[in-house]
């Protein structure tokens, strides 16, 4: 019943992002994008409150579309974003703390409404210059080697797996699993080269599959990492069989924008 479950969201999903990223105007890819990374953001806040650690909600969504504003708006430079986000975080943080009470909660509250609002924001809106500038073919090449080295290995490291790799964030996670992995992404790549960018040079296809699945084997432990400190399996339920949207990108956090600058 548990595949069956992960298998048919797993459909669903991919069949509303290949509507979304083949047919949608760019407008509409953009604001598709953006519910999707403050969904993501607020499964990270409420990550904390196992611990009693509530994050600033509304500053940190206000702070993520500052953000998302540089990607969308070309007059907005990513530097006059982040200099606006700091300044409107500097004005809340002096008016909300106002008592000795609130201020018990101060370097926590801070640092993690901070945080998700860039590790979300603005890393996961490199998807939107990736397909304004080179087109729905890249996202999906990038969706294939992610995909397909994570299903390798999952597999692999399930049958063969021995060594433990990261086992503070992720218990499951080996080495021979992590090989395995990056040698399917590759494979992934090789694919994804031949059907959709057949103009670009092969052995290039091959070393962006092997170093962005690579980069994705940093990400992925790393929303783990967050998750074993408060002790949640998933960030939410949303996703019948698959957690939450924030455990469904956790790969792409930091291997889009790395694909998109190489």
């Amino acid at each position: 019943m548990s595949f069956c479950k992960r298998t048919l969201t797993a459909f669903v999903l991919l069949t509303i992002f290949f509507l979304v990223i083949q047919f949608m105007p760019l407008l509409g890819f953009f604001i598709v994008l953006q519910i999707l990374i403050l969904v993501s953001l607020f499964e990270f806040y409420n990550l904390f409150s196992a611990k009693k650690i509530y994050p600033h909600k509304t500053l940190g969504i206000a702070l993520a579309l500052i953000i998302s504003s540089s990607f969308y708006f070309e007059e907005i430079s990513v530097e006059l974003a982040l200099f606006v986000a700091l300044l409107v975080a500097g004005l809340y943080f002096l008016i909300y703390y106002n008592t000795l009470e609130k201020l018990v909660s101060f370097h926590s509250t801070v640092a993690l409404t901070f945080f998700g609002a860039f590790y979300l924001s603005f890393t996961l809106n490199f998807f939107y210059p990736l397909m304004e500038e080179r087109g729905p073919f890249y996202i999906y090449f990038l969706l294939v080697v992610i995909i397909v080295g994570d299903t390798g290995a999952y597999l692999f490291g399930s049958l063969w797996g021995r060594r433990k790799m990261v086992p503070i964030a992720s218990p499951r996670k080996t080495w021979e699993g992590s090989i395995a992995g990056i040698l399917t992404a590759c494979l992934g790549a090789l694919a994804a080269q031949q059907v959709l960018l057949p103009d670009t040079v092969l052995w290039k296809a091959i070393l962006c599959g092997f170093l962005v699945h690579a980069v994705a084997q940093i990400s992925d432990p790393l929303e783990s990492l967050f998750k074993r400190a408060v002790g949640v399996k998933d960030s939410s339920n949303i996703l019948p069989g698959h957690g939450g949207f924030l455990d469904r990108v956790d790969s792409l956090i930091l291997a889009a924008p790395f694909f998109y600058f190489f």
